[in-house]
């Protein structure tokens, strides 16, 4: 385990006020030094446990928004590994606020010691994309570039336990399987990086009371609270009620995610030695060997491996095709996602091909 320096050794930072987004911290005047008598930093805890084993080797970088929770874990971060962080805040462009926001990073930051790096992003969604998605995933290729150019070895999330749940009641809002159960993975790799949320196991509430106890400066986003936006009505109205009448959700909750993160994981080790068996691309006689259940198995694995997420109508569908296929003339021609599946000869096709074709031959003259 990498020993952590005290948290007295770090100077807290001195606050700004800005009018959007409301900034909480220590009124005017010299921040003074953390205060000892309250419980250390959750974050701080928790990276003790894990420095040196979950974690990559430093130099890390941290995901910071200004956030009380990004803030708990930076700081908890730079004590474990002193001049070996960086600061990385995503600026989306997406509300006024945003200017406010990389202000109040700055102070922080600048009293922490920690290089911060200030990235904009255009997080504009196409039509019929969802603007969450699309700025989840021009957060992460964002913050990936920026990890991968200052030679960073991970980058440190400050998802937290609330956050896990929140992504567990939606999963099950819009009926998915055990990949949308599963939630948030502690660890991840993407556009060449590797993610990790270390603070999946703590409240919000525990991380947020840090930070105001020390007087440390940070951000609320007025978004947060916009409740046309699902995450939102289920914060604000869901976690309340499930707090009132199961007051351990966030636990059992998170051990439900675990048990169906471990349930996918053997069933992709199973679609993956059923595809072995059936070949890639797979056999229709050795697919109708399988149960149905495998065989929707597999075909999920291999088409994820197509870049094509089926959905269950879509699967369903398919089977059907698949058990009726028992002629040589049977023909199969199944939308999927952004492409077809296809039938050539003994084995299935899939293409996205077939959707330019198709485009061609509907244009006139």
């Amino acid at each position: 385990m990498i020993a952590c320096k005290a948290m007295a050794d770090l100077p807290t930072p001195k606050p700004t006020r800005a009018s959007k987004p409301r900034v909480v911290g220590r009124g005017a005047g010299q921040p003074e030094s953390v205060n000892a008598t309250y419980p250390a930093n959750p974050a701080l805890r928790v990276l003790q446990a894990v420095a040196g084993s979950a974690c990559p080797p430093p130099p890390l970088g941290v995901a910071y928004s200004g956030g009380a929770d990004s803030t708990a874990l930076l700081l908890a971060a730079v004590q474990c590994w002193p001049g070996q962080v960086q600061a990385l805040h995503v600026h989306h462009g997406l509300q006024a606020a945003a200017d406010d926001f990389v202000r109040v990073c700055k102070t922080v930051c600048a009293n922490a010691q920690v290089p911060l790096h200030v990235v904009q992003v255009d997080a504009g969604h196409a039509p019929g994309e969802s603007p969450e998605d699309a700025a989840r995933r021009a957060r992460y290729a964002a913050l990936a570039r920026v990890a991968r150019q200052s030679g960073l070895n991970g980058v440190l999330l400050g998802q937290h336990a609330d956050d896990q749940v929140e992504t567990l009641l939606l999963a099950l809002s819009r009926g998915a399987g055990l990949p949308g159960l599963a939630s948030m993975p502690a660890k991840f790799e993407r556009e060449g990086m590797v993610f990790y949320r270390p603070l999946l196991q703590i409240p919000a509430f525990s991380l947020r009371e840090w930070v105001v106890a020390q007087k440390i400066p940070f951000v609320d986003d007025p978004s947060n609270t916009d409740e046309r936006y699902t995450r939102n009505r289920i914060r604000a109205r869901l976690l309340p009620a499930l707090a009132q009448a199961f007051p351990q959700y966030r636990e059992t909750f998170s051990r439900s995610a675990r048990h169906a993160a471990q349930a996918q994981a053997v069933l992709l080790e199973v679609a993956r030695q059923d595809l072995t068996a059936v070949g890639t691309p797979p056999a229709i006689k050795a697919l109708q060997a399988l149960s149905p259940p495998r065989q929707a198995n597999a075909l999920r694995c291999w088409l994820l491996q197509q870049q094509a997420t089926p959905s269950a109508a879509q699967l369903e569908q398919l089977l059907v095709q698949i058990a009726s296929c028992t002629t040589r003339g049977h023909r199969i021609h199944l939308k999927v996602a952004t492409g077809h599946v296809t039938r050539r000869g003994p084995v299935l096709h899939y293409s996205v091909e077939a959707d330019k074709m198709d485009e061609a031959r509907s244009r006139p003259g």
